[in-house]
């Protein structure tokens, strides 16, 4: 083995140890809804040497990355045998994501790449790229992973950016061997941000959808979607009605979608989704949250007015800035949450909270007045009662 080869398998070893190890640490004294975490849980960085660099001196001498890790972001996520799990989007060097699954002993820090990414098999009409997965635990046994499956618009064959965006379904009962099924049917074009509610609803799969015109623009429809199917091994939702639409000038003006499956609770379900604006720098992607009856899942009881995560700081730098999403988080058994969410298309980062100050956020948040005048008049009600207060 040559000095050099040495010396840098060494040098990269050493860093990558050190990476795995840092402890996280919380952002205090934070905004009472949940704590942020100061470092990101998952970067390029964090995927295995043995991904990305030929560790065989005869064939790379100079120690080259081969395969290079643009991104690790927007990533499903589960509690599986005590362990944090999370299904990430893997970006390499090519553009094209795969799946790969991470976990950590504690939600926060620590976590690793399992030594292979998902392989995940392909339909008859092969996707081109595939993308942010949402994991549902559903009632019937199964976990199903549900994603974006990308391919080329073959009725724009000279257009190179045109697109088309399905759903993609696969289940899996130990997260190592998937079972693709066919892509979702609906009648409403194409699809992104599908996810399945884990419990049947009137002995149906119940899914929440995007709806949208084309692959980047919803059109004059969009919004979180609801629709029902027989099985999940040919799924196709006939009906659809919107949940939840976009309004105008509000944070999801542009378009919106789910992020991961809802949390039960005895007062609702608990919802997070993400809410699409344009500025003179861009599409701005924020959080927010609404719920949902606990009989009727696709009828809101309350929405908070307001994005719930913005990106701040370094989350708004990366391959697209000024984003976050989320298409997971977990749920312990003392009822505390773990929100992981991509920021700017590039890295995953975590957010702690609990059950209690989720449902205290959602049902005591005002709801967005829609005009000027009514964001003063909510204003102004807090001032008088807390100078009222702080008076007596």
């Amino acid at each position: 083995m040559s000095s050099l080869f040495h010396t840098r398998l060494q040098q990269l070893q050493a860093a990558h140890d050190t990476l795995l190890a840092a402890p996280n640490q919380p952002q205090t004294p934070g905004n009472g809804i949940y704590t942020r975490w100061e470092n990101p849980v998952l970067t390029p960085a964090h995927t295995p040497l043995f991904w990305r660099y030929d560790l065989d001196p005869a064939t790379n001498p100079f120690l080259m990355e081969r395969l290079g890790v643009n991104a690790t972001f927007n990533s499903g996520a589960l509690l599986w045998n005590g362990r944090y799990l999370l299904v990430v989007r893997v970006e390499g060097n090519d553009r094209k994501s795969f799946f790969a699954i991470a976990e950590s002993p504690n939600g926060i820090d620590q976590f690793s790449f399992w030594d292979y990414p998902i392989l995940m098999p392909e339909t008859a009409d092969p996707d081109t790229n595939v993308y942010d997965m949402r994991l549902t635990a559903h009632e019937d046994g199964w976990i199903y992973g549900l994603f974006c499956s990308e391919r080329k618009d073959m009725e724009r064959p000279h257009d190179l950016s045109a697109a088309t965006a399905q759903c993609g379904i696969a289940r899996t009962r130990d997260l190592v061997q998937w079972e693709r099924l066919p892509d979702l049917i609906t009648y409403s074009g194409q699809q992104r941000n599908v996810v399945l509610h884990p419990e049947f609803v009137q002995g149906k799969y119940a899914l929440y959808t995007r709806p949208q015109d084309g692959f980047i623009e919803v059109g004059s429809g969009g919004g979180i979607g609801w629709g029902l199917t027989d099985s999940m091994e040919n799924a196709e939702v006939r009906d659809e009605i919107i949940v939840d639409g976009k309004v105008y000038h509000t944070i999801k003006e542009v378009k919106n979608g789910q992020g991961p499956a809802p949390l039960k609770t005895p007062e609702g379900w608990l919802h997070l989704a993400h809410g699409v604006r344009n500025t003179a720098a861009g599409l701005r992607y924020v959080l927010y949250m609404f719920m949902t009856d606990l009989k009727e899942p696709w009828r809101i009881t309350h929405a908070p007015g307001g994005h719930f995560i913005a990106p701040e700081g370094d989350e708004r730098v990366g391959d697209v800035s000024n984003v976050v999403f989320s298409n997971g988080w977990i749920r312990t058994e003392n009822d505390q949450v773990f929100i992981y969410y991509g920021s700017s298309d590039t890295r995953m980062h975590v957010a702690t909270t609990s059950i209690a100050q989720l449902l205290d956020y959602v049902k005591n948040t005002p709801a967005d007045g829609f005009r000027s005048t009514a964001s003063v008049a909510q204003r102004y009600k807090l001032i008088e009662r807390n100078l009222k207060y702080h008076k007596m």
